[in-house]
């Protein structure tokens, strides 16, 4: 059996491919793990889509034919070219795809590292496929240690202290464009976890924030919650807003643009229009008024981010690689439990076989029965205690088959080790 991992980010796949690929819409994600988990080699799977990225996590019999069976499903739903999928997909396996999982829920492959959104959204995709009953024990135990792993690289580094999300930095790129932006306006379409976060972070700078969105009552329970500098209106004046102000920011969750050269009149002040979507919100022409920036844009400031947090990264590294191999070091002490269990049981037995023979032949009073068998078995914790620890560090299908075949055991997969010896 093997864990992998099939990823799409902003590192290899531009974002008018990601945005195909987006399985944020609940019905399209449930056809994907349906798709996926039609073929007999795969086991568990989850889906994972953010702006930034589109992950299917799966634990398979087969590694080879499940990851081509995996990009094969995606082109399916998306119509993406099979190659060009492919071409593009980072894969990984076993220890690599762990590792990959663990870097993810960590925020160390965000496209802003340290960036707290991603393990709540870790957590909702696999909420989602564990309900819907795609994956079960194999997956959950690897999203155990991955939450684990992201909790220690909060509280070991200072990745994630003054947390930075893709939201923040179009509003940074708002403050480098004009040195402050203190007392401005801005208009931020939607009323999701994007905007926001956008929100705040406008309402942080002293930006006066107007909410648009098609459910009024949503957002007026953000402005509610954002405080004075907010406030909203219907998605209806969205024309006349984003020709009023010179600060726009989108993150709807629309299949299609929703701010297009159709809406957009010409006007004699600078405008700049910050697409956080996926896929895009916005698709306008742009002039020498009208500037756009779309998610792939924001790279830059990133990078900025990426140098000041080199030193932390490295630290949290080392951390996601120590509790990839702790993860595998556990996994292999559930396998070997039952037969660690088999093999105690077999020593038991013949033990109090070996005392009743004893008996028998009168070399042993049965009055000594309790205290022969106590000292037996005592000799064979001693001589089976190696072998449960060599067990619990290191053990595979062909090592437990040997061992059932050596001491003539049947090991059953779903036992535990109960206590200890």
């Amino acid at each position: 059996m093997h864990y992998i991992s099939v990823s799409f980010t902003h590192k290899n796949t531009d974002i008018s491919i990601r945005e195909k690929l987006s399985f944020a819409d609940a019905d399209k994600k449930r056809e994907i793990l349906r798709l996926i988990g039609a073929n007999e080699n795969v086991l568990e799977s989850m889906a994972l889509s953010t702006c930034n990225r589109v992950e299917i996590f799966a634990y398979v019999k087969d590694a080879k034919v499940s990851l081509k069976h995996i990009l094969n499903s995606i082109s399916i739903l998306t119509l993406v070219p099979f190659e060009a999928l492919e071409l593009r997909a980072d894969t990984y396996e076993d220890e690599g795809a762990i590792h990959h999982l663990f870097a993810v829920a960590s925020s160390l492959d965000s496209l802003v590292v340290g960036e707290t959104q991603i393990a709540g959204q870790l957590k909702d995709a696999f909420k989602f496929a564990y309900d819907n009953g795609d994956c079960a024990t194999n997956v959950s135990r690897a999203m155990h240690f991955a939450f684990k792993c992201a909790t220690e690289v909060r509280a070991l580094t200072q990745i994630s202290k003054n947390p930075v999300s893709v939201s923040s930095v179009a509003v940074a790129k708002a403050k480098e464009i004009y040195g402050s932006i203190g007392g401005m306006s801005a208009v931020v379409v939607g009323a999701g976890e994007m905007s926001r976060l956008a929100c705040k972070h406008l309402i942080g700078a002293g930006v006066n924030t107007i909410i648009l969105n098609r459910d009024l009552q949503k957002a007026e329970n953000l402005v509610c919650e954002l405080g004075e500098l907010a406030s909203c209106a219907s998605i209806d004046k969205l024309s006349e807003y984003v020709n009023r102000y010179r600060l726009i920011f989108s993150a709807t969750g629309a299949p299609n643009a929703i701010i297009t050269d159709d809406i957009i009149e010409q006007k004699d002040f600078h405008r700049y229009f910050f697409d956080i979507a996926v896929p895009r919100d916005i698709d306008i022409s742009e002039d020498e008024f009208t500037h756009v920036y779309a998610v792939d844009d924001l790279e830059e400031i990133v990078r900025t981010n990426l140098a000041l947090r080199e030193e932390q990264a490295s630290i949290a590294y080392s951390i996601v690689g120590r509790s990839t191999a702790d993860f595998f070091k556990w996994i292999s002490s559930q396998d070997s439990n039952p037969a660690i269990k088999a093999l105690r049981q077999k020593a038991k037995d013949i033990a109090g076989l070996e005392v009743d023979k004893a008996i028998k032949k009168g070399y042993i009073r049965h009055c000594d029965k309790d205290e022969a068998c106590k000292l037996v078995h005592q000799v064979f914790k001693a001589f089976l205690h190696t072998p449960s620890i060599r067990l619990k560090e290191k053990s595979n299908d062909d090592i437990l088959s040997s061992l059932e075949y050596l001491f003539d055991i049947k090991v059953k997969k779903d036992d535990n080790l109960e206590g200890n010896e």
